[in-house]
């Protein structure tokens, strides 16, 4: 019986890939032991549980954007990480990482008890904890091709998908535009009606949902159902004229399926997820960060499915002299999703299985 360790938490994106890696490992080697490292003011605190995995918590090594006094404690705050990891890592025989603050004090505490270590890399940059523990393993997976450094030679596994995301996938392949219509009834919208599903991130925007919110009368005018994720910790408008306004969309899946546009950051998860079941989708990249989200949309704008705008461009003006060309672009595009990602688990999982057995 083994112990394989999780890292990657913060955001859904981290997350999320995590915990599918996971499933896939318990339901190949359901006597080992999975578990997970994260910090106490993740999102792992929920999706883990309610995965059914155990969370292991450690301090979070929080690091600004920019220089300021809070810099000085870095040094402090890794140590007491690295030390919280080993002592949950002890004894373990496998360490995954997916990135993010949680996975750089990990690399570190493995490394030094001599623990294998898998990364798996969902962003076409590469983030700094990856870089960090990439320089301790040859056991590297991308998500995307990466031109230069350790992850250039990695595995191409794809991201992997959610459960709910890649059984709605293999359902609407039997029938792409029949899955597409009952997914918009299952939603409570009309099937005749075009549906712009947007959304901000597991945490929403606020810069995507001021232009969405000023920008009702246009949509009503239109007579298009809107259907906003505005993210649990921002305020939730009143739901009015076709607009369904909600902290949080539980059928995401549906979401993907139903929306003949879909208007949203391009975060690598995103990005796998609409890749699967979505038809076309207008990115906005998150304007902070390496310039990642940028680049995670670049194939599936290639491809004709999507297309990509900063921020600052991003207005009222913008989606009333738009909205109807990306929906006629919509409808020119191919109804049928992508099962590209559907493997991606069993990718990383093999790649696990070899370094915890060389």
């Amino acid at each position: 019986m083994a112990t394989v360790v999780f890292a990657g938490g913060g955001t859904a994106g981290h997350i999320q890939p995590a915990l599918a890696v996971a499933r896939e490992w318990k339901k190949l080697h359901p006597s080992d032991i999975c578990l997970f490292i994260g910090t106490a003011k993740g999102l792992e605190t929920s999706l883990v549980p309610e995965a059914g995995f155990d969370l292991r918590i450690i301090p979070k090594v929080a690091i600004a954007r920019r220089p300021s006094f809070s810099w000085i404690k870095i040094p402090f705050d890794l140590f007491s990480s690295i030390i919280s990891s080993r002592k949950i890592l002890a004894g373990s025989d496998l360490l995954i990482g997916f990135g993010g603050y949680v996975s750089a004090p990990a690399y570190l505490a493995a490394r030094s008890l001599r623990i294998p270590i898998v990364i798996h890399e969902a962003n076409a940059k590469p983030g700094w904890a990856n870089k960090v523990g990439a320089i301790f393993t040859p056991h590297l997976a991308v998500a995307h091709p990466v031109e230069k450094g350790r992850f250039s030679n990695a595995l191409l596994a794809g991201l992997p998908l959610r459960s709910d995301v890649a059984t709605a996938y293999e359902n609407a392949s039997k029938d792409w535009m029949l899955a597409r219509n009952q997914a918009k009834t299952r939603l409570g919208f009309k099937p005749t009606v075009p549906l712009i599903f947007v959304m901000g991130g597991s945490q929403g925007s606020v810069a995507i949902n001021s232009v969405i919110e000023n920008s009702l009368d246009q949509f009503h005018k239109l007579g298009y159902s809107v259907l906003h994720s505005v993210g649990r910790l921002n305020q939730l408008p009143a739901s009015l004229h076709g607009y369904q306004a909600v902290s949080y969309v539980d059928q995401m899946a549906d979401a993907y399926l139903a929306a003949d546009l879909i208007i949203s950051r391009s975060g690598a998860v995103t990005c796998s997820e609409f890749r699967a079941l979505g038809r076309y989708a207008l990115f906005v990249p998150l304007p902070i960060g390496n310039g990642e989200q940028m680049v995670n949309a670049t194939s599936l704008v290639v491809a004709g499915r999507a297309r990509v705008i900063d921020q600052k461009e991003f207005t009222v003006k913008y989606i009333e002299e738009n909205l109807q060309e990306l929906l006629l672009e919509s409808s020119q595009s191919s109804v049928s999703g992508s099962g590209e990602d559907l493997m991606a688990a069993e990718k990383i999982v093999a790649l696990a299985e070899f370094a915890v057995n060389k």
